[in-house]
């Protein structure tokens, strides 16, 4: 490839058939993108034969002046070597190739004498010479030379013919063999002398056995990349932006032998830091709209052009002409280079396990992003995982396969896959938000194994589990950890093991493949007589063709994409192909005997958790706030959602930290549902409504949780006791606010400095109403102390200084 190779000049033969291929006449346009200051040339050559298998060539039956008109139109300068005399046609191929060389070092010379890149139009030779040339004129009466048959086999009858074999003996000694060679069948020795010395030879070429050039990266640590994880699942973030931001340093660190390509989506899969480091490669004219955020340049190093075909060509090129390089793709198209890879994964295995001399290339890197389950906008048409299935099918020394759940172990993969040579790497990462589950130490750790058990989220230490609850891919993930956060929740004597793969070929024998389990290591992980509720990213049988030779494999039930999908919210479409929370749930009720049951209710509660968030998502065109973001607490739906006490309950985000135990119920309230429960406190504390008032208004207050906008619902566990209110968790700073306005009326009620009314302004919320009063008139100085004192030792013990710091 001559990117980056300022003296290479590749002579690339293009046949007429393959010409007339999509990615080839695309292929057309890579002029477009070499800069002749920093690059070398292709001088491509179009092989004008006229046939193919069987039927003729759409080039070659087109008129001089439109084959002419259409190179011109494609940038190049047309050079034509016409004729079927083979004397007479070397010496116009060599006249013509002294020309086209010429032409070639004058451009780069003007170019890097000024240091000024321009878009040259180089020169292309179009060679038009009879298919099949200097072969048999006609077999059997039928024209051979100059026709289709000649791509077929012309002697099929050889050994039982005479007349053919004869025909074939005059057909190989019209080439003189004993012109060539000597009598021992030795080329001679003045013909031997003519051919090229030492790395001038085609086969020592050291372009040709890219290895032998290939240099490390420079790679900065990733470790100053991290997102910093302070509780598990608590942070939404971007998984691809910090690579972005990983990838744009490799650059800046290897500004010769590293290049990012990819369709027109490299800010959409966000890793527009790139640009920082370098723009986007672009020879062609440019507007003065393009300096506003258009990011153009002609010495950019991104390699941006919206077919996927000839992007994965560049990339291979340098690859195996010793560089390095990442492509990145929209996951459902990535089917797009579905024959490159496999013709890519054939010569890798090839090479590095059959051809001894062949120097090990840097590997082939993919990332596949705006993944199947974050279609919210795109639909049907962008949901398909199935690329990863095609990869497992090629030599198991060549490929791997990556999905890590969050950014810290997305750049722990990256970091390990740039390193690596004679690969294919696929890693399957989504561009949006989502919720980070490790720290950097933990991802590193995890990434190293491949898979392993999460404690943090599993109830079984030092006991054998019920069930296994497994994942492997980032929306996977969120939805088993919730749905492992609702069984510890409403099964707590539920022995729960949680298990996350990120190397999905940990799942295969090792006796299959170099990063497979050994059997000891499977059933220790999933055990051998367990369900296993398997949560998947892509289609749901893959997993079951890579582990079938697991002992455990009959208990194995997968949940993964069904093909079932159109323009969803996240939530939505996880429901219509079973992956969501809620079916893993159920699916654990009925794979657990000893639940079948006992769990009826909650089984119950999750079907209609499914009904209620299917109607919401149609209605609304969203997920409920709480749902969308990930595992939550419990508010699985309005609709016969039971909620329990709590015991010894853990933090249901990723199953974190423990909660402090409390007897009381739990209860998420938006803003104004907290001011009626406010209410509702002070009256009930001083007797100004009865006890059946009282527990119409506690209802009404409950039920303002679900309002109909979802952006409205600002989370607030509550607990009632004893008529006081004390806020246990408060994760908003509107809210902060709140409390700390409460707590100042309730200080002026203690100094008998009473307000008739207390105004609550609205958060920074826009969908909450812009104000709503509280009635603390009649609120006893004593209690006012104690309810506040109470509410403020319960925030503190949990947020501790950075929350006191945060107050108004």
């Amino acid at each position: 490839m001559v990117l980056d190779n300022p003296d290479l000049i590749v002579a690339c033969v293009v046949g007429d058939g393959e010409a007339e291929t999509g990615p080839l006449a695309t292929a057309w346009h890579s002029n477009k993108f070499i800069n002749p200051v920093r690059d070398g040339t292709v001088l491509p050559i179009l092989n004008l034969n006229g046939y193919k298998i069987a039927n003729p060539t759409i080039l070659a039956r087109v008129s001089h002046e439109e084959l002419e008109a259409l190179f011109v139109g494609y940038g190049y300068i047309p050079h034509f070597v016409e004729g079927d005399d083979p004397v007479l046609m070397h010496q116009k191929m060599a006249a013509t190739l002294e020309q086209a060389i010429g032409d070639i070092r004058a451009q780069q010379k003007t170019a890097r004498d000024s240091n000024k890149p321009f878009r040259p139009r180089w020169p292309m030779i179009v060679l038009r010479s009879p298919k099949g040339w200097t072969g048999p004129k006609e077999i059997k009466g039928h024209k051979v030379e100059g026709s289709w048959r000649s791509h077929q086999v012309p002697f099929a009858d050889v050994r039982d013919n005479p007349a053919n074999l004869k025909l074939l003996e005059d057909w190989m000694r019209s080439y003189k063999p004993e012109e060539l060679f000597d009598a021992n069948g030795r080329l001679m020795p003045e013909l031997k002398a003519l051919a090229p010395r030492g790395s001038r030879r085609m086969s020592s070429n050291p372009h040709a056995n890219g290895g032998l050039l290939r240099k490390d990266l420079k790679l900065p640590d990733f470790r100053e990349y991290a997102v910093e994880v302070t509780a598990h699942g608590t942070i939404m973030h971007e998984n691809t932006k910090p690579l972005g931001e990983y990838l744009r340093d490799v650059m800046k660190h290897n500004p010769t032998r590293f290049r990012v390509f990819g369709p027109d989506e490299t800010a959409s899969n966000r890793l527009q830091a790139l640009y920082e480091a370098s723009k986007k490669t672009w020879m062609a004219e440019t507007l003065p709209e393009d300096a506003d955020g258009g990011e153009l340049a002609p010495d950019g190093r991104v390699m941006e052009m919206l077919s996927e075909h000839t992007l994965v060509g560049w990339l291979e090129g340098y690859l195996l002409t010793g560089r390095h390089g990442f492509f990145h793709t929209y996951e459902a198209f990535a089917h797009v280079i579905d024959s490159m890879f496999n013709q890519h994964a054939k010569w890798l295995d090839i090479s590095k396990n059959h051809v001894a001399w062949r120097a090990p290339v840097a590997s082939e890197n993919i990332l596949l992003s705006s993944t199947v389950w974050r279609q919210d906008h795109n639909g049907f048409s962008h949901q398909d995982p199935g690329f990863i299935d095609l990869v497992t099918n090629k030599g198991p020394s060549v490929t791997r396969v990556y999905l890590p759940p969050d950014a810290n172990t997305l750049l722990s993969v990256a970091d390990h896959c740039l390193r690596s040579t004679d690969y294919i790497n696929v890693i399957v990462a989504d561009k949006q938000k989502h919720l980070q589950f490790t720290t950097m130490d933990e991802a590193i750790v995890h990434c190293t194994k491949g898979l392993g058990i999460w404690g943090r989220a599993s109830t079984d230490a030092g006991e054998e589990p019920d069930v296994v609850l497994a994942s492997c891919g980032d929306v996977a993930t969120m939805e088993a950890l919730a749905a492992a956060a609702i069984l510890r929740e409403h099964v707590p004597d539920l022995k729960l093991r949680f298990v996350n793969v990120v190397d999905l070929f940990r799942l295969q024998p090792a006796s299959e493949h170099p990063h497979g389990s050994t059997e000891r290591e499977f059933d220790g992980l999933f055990t051998t007589d367990k369900p296993i509720i398997f949560n998947f990213h892509g289609y749901p049988w893959l997993i079951h063709k890579l582990s079938y030779r697991f002992k455990g494999h009959e208990n194995l039930h997968v949940r993964g994409y069904k093909e079932k999908g159109n323009i969803n919210t996240p939530l939505e479409l996880a429901m219509l192909n079973d992956t969501s929370r809620f079916h893993l749930v159920i699916d654990v009720i009925d794979r657990v005997p000893k639940l079948h049951t006992k769990a009826a209710h909650l089984k119950e509660a999750m079907k209609n958790a499914i009904i209620d968030n299917l109607r919401y998502a149609h209605e609304h065109g969203t997920d409920r706030r709480r749902l969308s973001t990930g595992p939550g607490r419990t508010e699985f739906c309005r609709a016969g959602a039971s909620r329990r006490s709590e015991h010894a309950r853990r933090s249901t985000l990723s199953g974190g930290t423990h909660v402090q135990r409390h007897d009381h119920r739990r209860f998420e309230f938006d803003c104004e549902g907290l001011q009626m429960l406010l209410r509702f406190v002070v009256q009930v504390g001083h007797g100004q409504i009865g006890s059946q008032g009282a527990e119409r208004l506690r209802r009404r207050s409950i039920d303002r949780c679900w309002r109909p906008n979802d952006h409205s619902l600002l989370p607030l566990s509550t607990t009632l006791v004893s008529g006081e209110i004390a806020l246990v968790r408060a994760s908003s700073p509107a809210l902060v606010a709140l409390l700390a306005r409460l707590t100042a009326a309730q200080r002026c009620v203690a100094q008998s400095s009473v307000p008739r009314r207390l105004a609550i302004r609205k958060p920074r919320c826009g969908s909450l109403a812009a104000k709503s009063n509280v009635r603390v008139s009649n609120l006893r100085p004593h209690q006012a102390k104690l309810q506040a004192r109470s509410a403020f030792r319960r925030l503190l013990s949990e947020h501790g200084r950075s929350f006191h710091q945060s107050l108004p």
